[in-house]
Protein backbone atom coordinates (compact mmCIF):
# COMPACT_ATOMS: atom_id res chain seq x y z
CA UNK A 1 0.00 0.00 0.00
CA UNK A 2 2.85 2.29 1.23
CA UNK A 3 4.61 1.89 -2.12
CA UNK A 4 1.42 2.16 -4.28
CA UNK A 5 1.21 5.56 -2.47
CA UNK A 6 4.87 6.19 -3.00
CA UNK A 7 4.90 5.58 -6.68
CA UNK A 8 1.57 7.79 -7.31
CA UNK A 9 3.48 10.92 -5.94
CA UNK A 10 6.20 10.44 -8.15
CA UNK A 11 3.69 10.02 -10.86
CA UNK A 12 2.24 13.31 -9.75
CA UNK A 13 4.88 15.18 -9.37
CA UNK A 14 7.14 14.42 -12.76
CA UNK A 15 3.88 14.84 -14.55
CA UNK A 16 3.37 18.55 -12.73
CA UNK A 17 6.93 19.66 -13.38
CA UNK A 18 6.14 20.79 -17.31
CA UNK A 19 3.32 22.74 -15.88
CA UNK A 20 5.75 24.27 -13.35
CA UNK A 21 8.07 25.03 -16.07
CA UNK A 22 5.48 26.41 -18.45
CA UNK A 23 4.16 28.79 -15.36
CA UNK A 24 7.80 29.79 -14.44
CA UNK A 25 8.05 31.12 -18.57
CA UNK A 26 5.30 32.97 -18.22
CA UNK A 27 6.01 34.81 -15.18
CA UNK A 28 9.96 35.47 -16.65
CA UNK A 29 8.19 36.79 -19.65
CA UNK A 30 5.72 38.67 -18.34
CA UNK A 31 8.93 40.13 -16.03
CA UNK A 32 10.87 40.80 -19.12
CA UNK A 33 7.84 42.46 -20.46
CA UNK A 34 7.44 44.74 -17.49
CA UNK A 35 11.01 45.75 -17.09
CA UNK A 36 11.41 46.08 -21.21
CA UNK A 37 8.15 48.38 -21.42
CA UNK A 38 9.18 51.74 -19.68
CA UNK A 39 12.57 51.88 -22.13
CA UNK A 40 10.53 50.82 -24.86
CA UNK A 41 7.89 53.44 -24.34
CA UNK A 42 10.61 55.54 -24.25
CA UNK A 43 12.33 54.62 -27.21
CA UNK A 44 8.95 54.50 -29.32
CA UNK A 45 8.09 58.09 -28.15
CA UNK A 46 11.34 60.35 -28.03
CA UNK A 47 13.21 58.74 -30.92
CA UNK A 48 11.14 55.99 -32.95
CA UNK A 49 8.11 59.03 -33.84
CA UNK A 50 10.67 61.86 -33.92
CA UNK A 51 13.02 60.42 -35.95
CA UNK A 52 9.59 59.23 -38.40
CA UNK A 53 8.61 62.92 -38.07
CA UNK A 54 11.52 64.22 -40.03
CA UNK A 55 11.56 61.62 -42.37
CA UNK A 56 8.11 62.81 -43.32
CA UNK A 57 8.84 66.18 -43.13
CA UNK A 58 11.69 65.95 -45.61
CA UNK A 59 9.77 64.57 -48.64
CA UNK A 60 7.41 68.02 -48.42
CA UNK A 61 7.77 71.28 -49.72
CA UNK A 62 8.72 74.47 -47.91
CA UNK A 63 5.78 77.56 -47.56
CA UNK A 64 6.51 80.51 -49.38
CA UNK A 65 6.60 82.61 -45.70
CA UNK A 66 8.60 79.23 -44.19
CA UNK A 67 6.48 76.48 -42.62
CA UNK A 68 5.50 73.33 -44.44
CA UNK A 69 3.58 72.55 -47.24
CA UNK A 70 2.28 69.20 -47.48
CA UNK A 71 3.22 68.13 -51.05
CA UNK A 72 5.48 65.15 -51.86
CA UNK A 73 8.52 66.57 -53.36
CA UNK A 74 12.03 64.63 -53.68
CA UNK A 75 13.83 68.24 -54.47
CA UNK A 76 14.84 68.57 -51.15
CA UNK A 77 17.68 65.32 -51.77
CA UNK A 78 18.66 66.44 -55.15
CA UNK A 79 19.69 70.03 -53.79
CA UNK A 80 21.98 68.14 -51.80
CA UNK A 81 23.77 67.27 -55.80
CA UNK A 82 24.78 71.14 -55.53
CA UNK A 83 28.48 71.39 -56.06
CA UNK A 84 28.21 74.14 -52.71
CA UNK A 85 26.30 71.39 -50.45
CA UNK A 86 28.79 68.61 -51.60
CA UNK A 87 31.41 71.13 -50.43
CA UNK A 88 29.86 71.55 -47.24
CA UNK A 89 29.74 67.81 -46.56
CA UNK A 90 33.03 67.42 -47.63
CA UNK A 91 35.01 70.30 -45.31
CA UNK A 92 32.62 68.38 -42.61
CA UNK A 93 33.79 65.25 -43.37
CA UNK A 94 37.51 66.41 -43.60
CA UNK A 95 37.30 68.35 -40.56
CA UNK A 96 35.56 64.90 -38.54
CA UNK A 97 38.72 63.04 -39.98
CA UNK A 98 41.49 64.94 -39.38
CA UNK A 99 39.70 65.44 -35.41
CA UNK A 100 39.46 61.46 -35.18
CA UNK A 101 43.38 60.99 -36.34
CA UNK A 102 44.26 63.82 -33.98
CA UNK A 103 42.85 62.04 -31.12
CA UNK A 104 43.75 58.44 -32.14
CA UNK A 105 47.74 59.95 -32.42
CA UNK A 106 47.14 61.44 -28.95
CA UNK A 107 44.48 59.33 -27.16
CA UNK A 108 46.29 55.99 -27.52
CA UNK A 109 49.85 56.52 -25.77
CA UNK A 110 47.61 58.17 -22.84
CA UNK A 111 45.26 54.88 -23.02
CA UNK A 112 48.51 52.93 -23.44
CA UNK A 113 50.11 54.59 -20.37
CA UNK A 114 47.30 53.98 -18.32
CA UNK A 115 46.80 50.77 -18.76
CA UNK A 116 50.36 50.04 -17.77
CA UNK A 117 50.69 52.10 -14.67
CA UNK A 118 50.16 50.43 -11.60
CA UNK A 119 46.18 49.93 -10.22
CA UNK A 120 46.55 51.99 -7.43
CA UNK A 121 46.64 54.97 -9.92
CA UNK A 122 44.38 54.29 -12.88
CA UNK A 123 41.23 55.07 -11.28
CA UNK A 124 42.63 58.42 -10.70
CA UNK A 125 43.44 58.86 -14.49
CA UNK A 126 40.62 57.67 -15.26
CA UNK A 127 38.93 60.15 -13.38
CA UNK A 128 41.06 62.88 -15.01
CA UNK A 129 39.74 61.82 -18.53
CA UNK A 130 35.76 61.77 -16.63
CA UNK A 131 35.75 65.00 -15.00
CA UNK A 132 35.21 67.10 -18.44
CA UNK A 133 31.81 64.93 -18.90
CA UNK A 134 31.11 66.56 -15.41
CA UNK A 135 30.94 69.91 -17.29
CA UNK A 136 28.30 70.87 -20.07
CA UNK A 137 30.67 70.74 -23.63
CA UNK A 138 29.28 74.48 -24.23
CA UNK A 139 30.81 75.95 -21.38
CA UNK A 140 34.15 74.28 -21.70
CA UNK A 141 34.13 75.78 -25.22
CA UNK A 142 34.02 79.38 -23.91
CA UNK A 143 36.59 78.39 -21.55
CA UNK A 144 38.66 78.03 -24.82
CA UNK A 145 37.55 81.35 -25.86
CA UNK A 146 38.78 83.06 -22.89
CA UNK A 147 42.20 81.12 -22.90
CA UNK A 148 43.02 81.80 -27.02
CA UNK A 149 41.12 84.94 -27.20
CA UNK A 150 43.51 88.41 -28.48
CA UNK A 151 42.63 89.44 -25.14
CA UNK A 152 42.71 86.03 -23.65
CA UNK A 153 45.36 84.38 -21.08
CA UNK A 154 47.65 83.14 -23.31
CA UNK A 155 48.04 85.83 -25.41
CA UNK A 156 48.22 87.96 -21.93
CA UNK A 157 50.68 85.66 -20.29
CA UNK A 158 52.95 85.77 -23.50
CA UNK A 159 53.07 89.73 -24.27
CA UNK A 160 53.94 89.84 -20.06
CA UNK A 161 56.91 87.37 -20.35
CA UNK A 162 57.89 89.39 -23.84
CA UNK A 163 58.12 86.46 -26.07
CA UNK A 164 55.40 87.69 -28.51
CA UNK A 165 54.84 92.05 -29.15
CA UNK A 166 51.50 91.56 -30.35
CA UNK A 167 48.26 89.08 -29.90
CA UNK A 168 48.64 85.79 -31.67
CA UNK A 169 45.34 85.42 -33.82
CA UNK A 170 44.31 82.05 -32.67
CA UNK A 171 40.28 81.75 -33.09
CA UNK A 172 38.70 82.00 -35.92
CA UNK A 173 40.29 79.33 -38.43
CA UNK A 174 40.71 75.58 -39.10
CA UNK A 175 42.73 75.33 -36.30
CA UNK A 176 41.07 76.50 -33.43
CA UNK A 177 37.84 74.51 -34.72
CA UNK A 178 40.16 71.25 -34.40
CA UNK A 179 40.86 72.25 -31.32
CA UNK A 180 37.70 72.68 -29.91
CA UNK A 181 36.70 69.07 -31.67
CA UNK A 182 39.52 67.72 -29.85
CA UNK A 183 39.14 69.09 -26.42
CA UNK A 184 35.36 68.06 -26.75
CA UNK A 185 35.77 64.57 -27.92
CA UNK A 186 39.13 63.22 -26.75
CA UNK A 187 37.37 61.21 -23.84
CA UNK A 188 35.51 59.59 -26.78
CA UNK A 189 38.90 57.88 -27.93
CA UNK A 190 40.84 57.14 -24.81
CA UNK A 191 37.94 55.06 -22.91
CA UNK A 192 37.55 52.29 -25.30
CA UNK A 193 41.12 52.56 -26.44
CA UNK A 194 41.95 51.62 -22.54
CA UNK A 195 39.31 49.20 -22.51
CA UNK A 196 40.58 47.27 -25.20
CA UNK A 197 44.27 47.88 -24.20
CA UNK A 198 43.63 46.79 -20.49
CA UNK A 199 42.32 43.07 -21.88
CA UNK A 200 45.35 42.49 -23.56
CA UNK A 201 47.02 39.45 -22.60
CA UNK A 202 50.54 40.78 -21.42
CA UNK A 203 52.21 36.97 -21.75
CA UNK A 204 51.36 37.73 -25.52
CA UNK A 205 54.37 40.64 -25.26
CA UNK A 206 56.42 38.09 -22.95
CA UNK A 207 56.04 35.82 -25.83
CA UNK A 208 57.15 38.45 -28.82
CA UNK A 209 60.14 39.61 -26.33
CA UNK A 210 61.44 36.34 -25.73
CA UNK A 211 61.55 35.38 -29.85
CA UNK A 212 63.20 37.81 -30.08
CA UNK A 213 61.10 40.74 -31.31
CA UNK A 214 62.21 44.56 -30.69
CA UNK A 215 59.44 46.53 -28.39
CA UNK A 216 58.65 48.59 -31.65
CA UNK A 217 57.91 45.60 -33.38
CA UNK A 218 56.16 43.12 -30.88
CA UNK A 219 53.83 46.87 -31.01
CA UNK A 220 53.05 46.83 -34.47
CA UNK A 221 52.71 42.61 -34.60
CA UNK A 222 51.00 41.93 -31.08
CA UNK A 223 49.51 45.08 -29.43
CA UNK A 224 47.98 46.54 -32.03
CA UNK A 225 46.30 44.27 -34.02
CA UNK A 226 44.93 43.19 -30.49
CA UNK A 227 43.71 46.50 -29.90
CA UNK A 228 42.01 47.25 -33.02
CA UNK A 229 38.35 47.07 -31.82
CA UNK A 230 39.05 49.64 -29.41
CA UNK A 231 40.57 51.99 -32.09
CA UNK A 232 37.48 51.52 -34.21
CA UNK A 233 35.11 52.35 -31.61
CA UNK A 234 37.06 55.29 -30.34
CA UNK A 235 36.85 56.28 -34.01
CA UNK A 236 33.20 56.17 -34.54
CA UNK A 237 32.62 57.57 -31.09
CA UNK A 238 34.67 60.88 -32.07
CA UNK A 239 33.95 60.85 -36.26
CA UNK A 240 30.07 60.62 -35.70
CA UNK A 241 29.63 63.38 -32.93
CA UNK A 242 32.36 65.36 -35.19
CA UNK A 243 30.09 65.50 -37.94
CA UNK A 244 27.28 66.62 -35.89
CA UNK A 245 28.78 69.22 -33.08
CA UNK A 246 27.74 73.05 -34.90
CA UNK A 247 28.28 75.22 -31.60
CA UNK A 248 32.33 74.35 -31.78
CA UNK A 249 32.85 75.79 -35.15
CA UNK A 250 30.08 78.92 -34.31
CA UNK A 251 31.86 79.87 -31.50
CA UNK A 252 35.80 78.60 -32.15
CA UNK A 253 35.51 78.98 -35.75
CA UNK A 254 33.43 82.61 -35.55
CA UNK A 255 30.83 80.94 -37.94
CA UNK A 256 33.22 81.15 -41.21
CA UNK A 257 33.54 77.96 -41.60
CA UNK A 258 30.22 76.09 -42.93
CA UNK A 259 30.44 72.55 -42.22
CA UNK A 260 26.68 70.40 -42.07
CA UNK A 261 26.07 70.28 -38.67
CA UNK A 262 25.96 74.52 -39.36
CA UNK A 263 23.51 73.72 -42.28
CA UNK A 264 21.02 71.72 -40.71
CA UNK A 265 20.87 73.77 -37.66
CA UNK A 266 20.90 77.29 -40.16
CA UNK A 267 17.85 75.72 -41.97
CA UNK A 268 15.70 74.89 -38.85
CA UNK A 269 16.31 77.94 -36.50
CA UNK A 270 17.56 80.66 -39.53
CA UNK A 271 15.96 79.97 -43.10
CA UNK A 272 12.46 78.36 -41.66
CA UNK A 273 13.16 75.51 -44.06
CA UNK A 274 12.43 72.76 -42.25
CA UNK A 275 12.04 69.72 -45.15
CA UNK A 276 15.56 70.44 -46.45
CA UNK A 277 16.99 70.73 -43.24
CA UNK A 278 15.17 66.99 -42.54
CA UNK A 279 16.46 65.66 -45.28
CA UNK A 280 19.76 67.03 -44.49
CA UNK A 281 19.68 65.24 -41.25
CA UNK A 282 18.56 62.16 -42.96
CA UNK A 283 21.27 62.24 -44.77
CA UNK A 284 23.87 62.27 -42.06
CA UNK A 285 21.43 59.66 -40.21
CA UNK A 286 22.42 57.44 -43.40
CA UNK A 287 26.41 58.01 -43.22
CA UNK A 288 26.18 57.45 -39.88
CA UNK A 289 24.09 54.05 -40.23
CA UNK A 290 27.31 53.39 -42.83
CA UNK A 291 29.56 54.15 -40.61
CA UNK A 292 28.34 51.62 -38.09
CA UNK A 293 28.10 48.73 -40.63
CA UNK A 294 31.70 49.10 -41.56
CA UNK A 295 32.77 48.91 -38.51
CA UNK A 296 31.01 45.90 -37.11
CA UNK A 297 32.10 44.16 -40.75
CA UNK A 298 35.62 44.92 -39.69
CA UNK A 299 35.44 43.47 -36.31
CA UNK A 300 33.30 40.51 -37.64
CA UNK A 301 36.40 40.28 -39.87
CA UNK A 302 38.70 40.22 -37.36
CA UNK A 303 37.16 37.97 -35.20
CA UNK A 304 36.72 35.61 -37.86
CA UNK A 305 40.85 36.11 -38.42
CA UNK A 306 41.54 35.49 -35.03
CA UNK A 307 39.79 32.28 -34.58
CA UNK A 308 41.74 30.76 -37.56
Amino acid sequence: MWGKKSASATINAVTSLPKRSIAAKRLGSMGAFWTLLPVSFWMLCFVAVPLLMVVLVSFFERGTYGGIVYRLTLENYTRMIDLMYLKVLLVSLRVAFFTTLICLILGYPFAYFISNTSKKYQPILLMLIMIPFWTNSLIRTYALIVLFRLEGVINSVLMALGIISAPLEMLYNDYAILLGMVYALFPFMVLPLYTSIEKLDKSLLEAASDLGARPWKSFMRVTLPLTLPGVFAGSILVFIPALGYFFIPDLMGGSKILLISNLIKNQFLTARDWPYGSAVSIILIIITFVLIDVYVKLIGDKNKMEVF
